[in-house]
């Protein structure tokens, strides 16, 4: 029986399913990131707090489109690290968690520009 991802599936022998379902379980976790980014972006903008228009349409922007960037970069992740399993090779960096922190620190400066500017 084939198995979706072949990239993924086709390399190596099976790892122990621990590690899979905990990298799985990751994936969910980056998953929920993402769901929660993006409701944060549109309660932001819907909610209309007392912050300036274009910093507030800014940051939740931000947050709308970094969510939107994080699923695929879930998925891309995960298949980085199942990989790895596989093949009995260390696991990759996360490149995602450096991306979200930058987005995270922008957003916290819009917002407190956005209190200061009103």
């Amino acid at each position: 029986m084939r198995r979706f991802p072949a990239s993924v599936y086709g390399v190596g022998e099976e790892p122990d399913p621990r590690f899979s379902l905990a990298n799985e379980r990751t994936f969910l976790a980056w998953t929920r990131t993402a769901l929660a980014l993006i409701a944060g972006g549109v309660a932001l903008e819907v909610l209309g707090l007392d912050l300036h228009p274009g910093l507030r349409l800014a940051a939740s922007m931000l947050l709308m489109i970094a969510g939107t960037a994080v699923a695929p970069l879930a998925w891309w992740e995960w298949m980085r690290a199942e990989r790895a399993l596989r093949q009995s090779k260390p696991l990759p960096g996360a490149f995602s968690a450096v991306l979200l922190a930058i987005v995270v620190v922008a957003v916290g400066g819009l917002v407190i520009a956005g209190v200061l500017w009103r």
